[in-house]
């Protein structure tokens, strides 16, 4: 027994020096044989040559874009922003999206100016007109939620009056908000209102309508209705949502509870100007049906603020997130429908409710949330192009506009009609 165990013994001593040995030549080996006397001009041009990060260098900004403390540096340049968030304590189920700006960050490490070419939308967002740069975290307090609304609120105003660095950008810069929890959207709001001089329409991807009046729950909802499913209704109270016939707002996605026995909340949401698709609308109208639907509601001229939920995605591409319902959308389904929406006139964003605590250890909502930033970032750059620039891609974006110019027409014309029966309606 004893002469079994020190041959044994014998034998893993003698495969651990074999393997030491091993991993040594792998690390050297023949290389050193060949290796050279570097000069001090060889290595000086050889540091020059850093300047190029990996995917798994450098700071993590987003997709490793220039990161200027944009708050702190109002002189700064930029026609798109992105900005995180940190806020959560307006929600209402599982906590933690305080912790998403920095996992969408974390997620777009792969994301580089150098493989940033969007096979989809047919540019490089990150290699174009447009100066795109993170302009880190607005400080918010997780201690009081009056006091982080009018935080945020300030902030956005502050990045949005910001001077941009191209002409294609019509003087006013595009903010991308990373959350944070879904409630941010309504300081947002109040700071394009403020900016456009105008109500903005609103496209809304998400599980949920976010537009339930608080007076209508239990407990405390009337006395603080400030949370992640009550911003839009607050915000329409505020006048910053457009209330004309033709100036309608659209949910996407769409597949929660809802409260009561019956439809008395999507009859609210009526009554405050949205149009709703479901989740299984994809299904029965196809992704170019359902594009062509709220292209149909919102058009391409009317200033859009876009908010997506991840939770529009179902939990199996995107579990980490406050309020995970079945049924949802793949994170395909909702890029190609992004993709179809290019030609809104989107003039902020925001990417919304990633809780990575609850993401499994392949980041898999962040990553579903990375992606979005990048295909609503190219949008933005893609629209920016001028017609006669020829930087957007030939007869292919020609015939585009030409579309989109007879379709604004056609939609002006309706525009029209539908007010002049508005009037005569009212007369009557």
């Amino acid at each position: 027994m004893i002469s079994t165990w020190t041959t044994t013994l014998g034998l893993v001593a003698l495969l651990l020096a074999l393997s030491h040995r091993g991993l040594a030549c792998g690390g050297h080996g023949d290389n050193d044989k060949n290796s050279k006397e570097w000069t001090r001009d060889e290595l000086a041009e050889l540091e020059a040559k850093w300047g190029f990060e990996w995917s798994f260098n450098g700071i993590g900004s987003f997709a490793h874009l220039d990161h200027v403390k944009c708050l702190t540096n109002p002189a700064e340049k930029y026609d798109i922003a992105i900005v995180g968030v940190p806020f959560d304590t307006a929600v209402s189920y599982r906590p933690g999206a305080r912790f998403g700006p920095r996992a969408i960050r974390q997620a777009s490490a792969r994301q580089t100016s150098f493989r940033g070419f969007n096979a989809r939308a047919g540019i490089n967002p990150y290699q174009n007109w447009a100066r795109v740069i993170d302009c880190g975290d607005v400080p918010v307090t997780p201690f009081h939620n009056d006091i982080a609304q009018e935080q945020m609120t300030q902030a956005f105003k502050v990045l949005g009056r910001a001077t941009p660095s191209s002409a294609r950008s019509r003087g006013k810069p595009k903010l991308v908000t990373l959350g944070g929890d879904h409630s941010l959207a309504l300081p947002a709001l109040r700071a394009l209102r403020e900016v456009y001089g105008q109500p903005i329409r609103v496209l809304h991807f998400d599980a949920h309508l976010d537009t339930w009046n608080p007076d209508e729950y239990p407990s405390y909802w009337g006395s603080i209705p400030f949370n992640h499913g009550s911003m839009f209704w607050m915000a329409s109270e505020e006048g910053l949502l457009s209330n004309a016939s033709t100036g309608q707002s659209v949910h996407a996605g769409l597949r929660t509870r809802l409260s009561g026995t019956d439809w008395a909340d999507n009859e609210a949401d009526t009554a405050q100007n949205w149009v709703r698709f479901s989740a299984d609308a994809l299904d029965d109208m196809g992704t170019k049906g359902l594009v062509d639907a709220i292209m149909s509601v919102l058009g391409t001229r009317d200033p859009v603020y876009l908010s997506v939920d991840i939770d529009v995605l179902d939990p199996a591409f995107a579990p980490g997130t406050g309020t995970p319902e079945p049924g949802g959308w793949t994170t395909r389904e909702l890029i190609r429908i992004l993709r179809g929406i290019e030609g809104l006139n989107v003039v902020g964003a925001d990417v919304v409710e990633v809780s990575p605590a609850y993401q499994g250890r392949g980041e898999e909502t962040a990553l579903a949330g990375a992606q979005v930033v990048y295909e609503i970032v190219s949008s933005l750059v893609k629209r920016g192009l001028d017609r006669d620039s020829g930087g957007g891609g030939g007869k292919g974006d020609e015939k585009r506009d030409e579309k989109r110019d007879e379709f604004d027409e056609k939609r002006a014309e309706f525009d029209e009609k539908r007010a002049e029966f508005d009037e005569k309606r009212d007369e009557l």
